[in-house]
């Protein structure tokens, strides 16, 4: 394998590299805002939703 292979294969690597952490920090940024959310809500805010989320996900069509 030539050198001008090598470095392409390593170039392949980070790039994917590049996107698997792109993903992960978009994952991790969506549950801590949820988090923050749940926490900044009252708790009988937060039974209240939660009881209408079950209701809503019951009846969806």
């Amino acid at each position: 394998m030539g050198m001008q292979d090598q470095f392409k294969d390593k170039a392949e690597r980070l790039q994917q590299k590049a996107k698997g952490r792109a993903g992960d920090t978009r994952d991790e940024a969506g549950e801590r805002s949820r988090q923050e959310r749940d926490h900044a809500m009252p708790a009988t805010d937060r039974a209240r939703q939660e009881a209408q989320d079950r209701f809503d996900q019951d009846y969806d069509a």
